[in-house]
């Protein structure tokens, strides 16, 4: 029996090993009962330990052993005996926030139904921001009309329940969406905002899964993704979020709403030195080009050496250009001659055109040696 379906607050159960088994993978056992959800339905499975008279094991992951509700496949950290008597307990704070993002998902797929006809096709819940997949492209004005009618779900504190019906009945019911199973179908209606089959695990109210923020959405598939973070997960996001904007006032003297300002000023002068620092390298380049042409090896700096290097390809000659750091750039016909030599001074490098890589600080002059190239 599957007993989070009776009740999702409870923790708790006692049960029989019906059955037990290992391979090279772990180790796997079925109960009489269990609270342990299995991964279904975009839910991540419940994990927690099973105690008893061979001490207490570890469940893992919890799964479906076939479709068409089969039994649930405890996986364990150790080896179980079959007939053994054990009390589980699931990891509350875990199952509390799978059933916040399931119960927000439920109320974010209806709200997004009814503000723009889009569809919830698929979804995904396995971490604190949660995805819904829709048939449709969106409008952000659309989105962010359901995210408040998600929000107004949550303000009015809709009682959520759980029931089974016979498949033959479905068609009395407004659902959002049709069963993917058959026969005996469970539903999950949350006051008369939603009705949806669903097997998973849910709050007793609407108001538990808030707030619900919508992240952002994305094309995907020929419809859309949307990415959004509810509960203590959301409330989390929001601290974290917050934190990082008041260092970041501080930082530049300002209101964390105030920052855009600053930071634009940043961005344009950021970009105003790039563009200098730009126009320097290519200066220092022109300079450095005569000079490369007669020596055929230099020491260069670092920041020009692949661009020196690319301004000699044209050059039917080879030549060798190493920073003081060690860094170093070859091109021309006997480039691979050269790296040979290099690499007996303990250099690394490869590449095709203009061969690039590095060698010891301290063999640097020894490389200086013009005769390298000859």
């Amino acid at each position: 029996m599957r007993l989070y379906q009776l009740d999702s607050y409870a923790t708790r159960f006692q049960a029989r090993v019906v059955r037990a088994w290992s391979d090279a993978r772990g180790h796997y056992a079925v109960l009489s009962e269990t609270l342990f959800y299995p991964e279904s339905g975009g839910q991540p499975a419940d994990t927690g330990v099973l105690r008893g008279a061979f001490g207490e094991v570890q469940v893992l992951h919890a799964l479906e052993e076939e479709k068409a509700f089969g039994d649930v496949v405890h996986v364990l950290s150790a080896p179980l005996p079959e007939g053994a008597e054990v009390e589980g307990e699931i990891d509350w704070p875990r199952r509390f926030r799978h059933m916040q993002r399931h119960t927000a998902q439920h109320l974010l797929s209806q709200a997004l139904l009814r503000a723009g006809d889009y569809h919830t096709v698929a979804v995904s819940l396995d971490g604190p921001v949660c995805t819904v997949d829709l048939a449709e492209e969106v409008e952000e004005a659309k989105v962010r009309e359901a995210e408040a009618l998600a929000a107004f779900a949550v303000y009015a504190d809709y009682p959520v329940e759980a029931f089974f019906v016979d498949e033959a009945e479905l068609a009395r019911y407004p659902l959002r969406r049709p069963p993917k199973v058959q026969g005996r179908v469970r539903l999950v209606r949350i006051g008369d905002f939603d009705l949806a089959a669903c097997g998973g695990t849910h709050l007793k109210t609407s108001a538990q899964a808030g707030p619900i923020k919508v992240l952002k959405w994305e094309r995907y598939k020929g419809g859309t993704r949307v990415y959004f973070t509810a509960g203590w997960e959301a409330l989390e996001d929001y601290h974290a979020k917050h934190a990082l904007l008041s260092r970041l006032a501080l930082a530049f003297s300002t209101s964390p709403l105030e920052l855009e300002k600053p930071l634009k000023k940043l961005q344009e002068e950021v970009y105003a030195l790039k563009g200098e620092n730009l126009a320097l390298k290519e200066a220092l380049v022109r300079a450095l080009l005569p000079q490369a042409l007669a020596e055929g090896v230099l020491l260069v700096p670092q920041p020009v050496l692949g661009e020196l290097a690319k301004e000699l390809l044209s050059w039917e000659r080879t030549f060798l250009l190493l920073s003081p750091e060690g860094r170093f750039a070859l091109v021309g016909p006997n480039r691979q001659r050269v790296l040979e030599r290099l690499r007996a001074l303990g250099a690394k490098g490869g590449g095709k055109e203009v061969i690039q890589g590095a060698l010891p600080k301290e063999r640097v002059a020894e490389a200086l040696d013009r005769d390298l190239v000859s």
